[in-house]
């Protein structure tokens, strides 16, 4: 069986456990071994979490403070997608010319939307803050940080997923508690 399932939540932090805990259950469901329920959930966390206080205040007009969260279990894959309305990623031009989606921070208004796979140095382990793309690569199999066209910027990543019985679920129905 697949499942599907996407959030609008506010950007407030109460939205961040809500969306882990959402997750979580849906993984415990369907089987899944809690230590990579548990992984997953904290790059859910920092993804979320970094939507929250990195998308910007609402633009004037358009009504929207929130953020969305979509996610699909397909036989052993996960993919979670966070995607929000802020500025997006900043952008940087290489000295060969070729632009490179910067994930530490809004971009610049005006510059061009990208699609770039980033690759992160390791975190200042003392720093209040700075983490959370470290970890979610850490915690994934693949990343991708994308800025909208319009506005925006998504967090898409994968994980393969074990279960609890050491078995492959797809195709299979869930259990049902008699």
């Amino acid at each position: 069986m697949d499942i599907w399932w996407s959030l609008h939540l506010r950007r407030e932090p109460a939205s961040v456990p809500l969306a882990r805990r959402i997750l979580l259950q849906t993984m415990a469901a369907a089987g899944v071994d809690p230590d990579v329920s548990y992984e997953v959930g904290v790059a859910l966390s920092e993804a979320c979490a970094n939507a929250v206080e990195h998308a910007g205040p609402e633009q004037a007009g358009s009504g929207d403070d929130g953020f969305q969260v979509t996610a699909a279990i397909i036989g052993d894959r996960l993919r979670i997608e966070v995607a929000d309305s802020g500025p997006g990623f900043a952008v940087r031009v290489r000295r060969s010319g070729r632009r490179r989606v910067q994930a530490t921070g809004p971009r610049p208004a005006g510059t061009a939307a990208a699609n770039r796979t980033v690759k992160a140095a390791a975190p200042d382990l003392c720093a209040e803050s700075g983490r959370g793309l470290f970890l979610i690569r850490a915690l994934s199999d693949s990343v991708q940080f994308r800025n909208h066209p319009r506005s925006g910027a998504s967090v898409c990543f994968d994980r393969t997923l074990t279960y609890r019985d050491h078995g492959e679920r797809r195709g299979r129905p869930f259990a049902h508690a008699s």
